[in-house]
């Protein structure tokens, strides 16, 4: 499923896991090492014509797993609850699925550019987790294609 299809979907969730993800440059990235251990790494990611892309620089490990093992997690920027505010906090977005190789990275406006290849996602659940508005509960909004948008509550 690509980010466009994922919005018309669930355009509520997807648009606060937009909004989530918009809110800072730097993410973290879940990729599985050879030997099958998860390996995390910063990286930055953004949302183009329905797609979301990220990219990997030439000789990076996260590039070398994703080919080996295409599947990924990405764990958008956070920030912490207020004390005192915290049913005013917007929780965290996470995003998951298999990466899709799609070419070298483009160099910027000024043709200069990191040396790499571009990624783009074929998403398969999208979580959004925060507080309910009493702040005593743990919210979790999933999507996933098979089986939709589900919200499970947990005190």
């Amino acid at each position: 499923m690509t980010w466009g299809a994922v919005e018309a979907a669930a355009p509520e969730l997807a648009a606060r896991v937009r909004q989530m993800f918009d809110a800072g440059r730097h993410k973290t990235i879940a990729t599985l090492r050879a030997d099958g251990a998860p390996r995390i790494s910063g990286i930055e990611c953004e949302f183009v014509d329905g797609h979301l892309q990220f990219g990997s620089m030439t000789g990076a490990r996260k590039g070398a797993d994703l080919h080996r093992d295409p599947r990924f997690a990405l764990h958008g920027p956070t920030v912490h609850p207020e004390p005192g505010a915290e049913s005013t906090w917007p929780g965290e977005a996470k995003i998951a699925g298999r990466a899709v190789p799609a070419g070298p990275l483009t160099a910027g406006p000024d043709g200069d550019g990191p040396d790499g290849e571009l990624f783009v996602a074929a998403i398969t659940e999208v979580v959004v987790t925060h507080l309910d508005a009493e702040a005593t509960n743990l919210v979790v909004e999933s999507w996933t294609p098979e089986r939709g948008v589900r919200v499970v509550e947990r005190s």
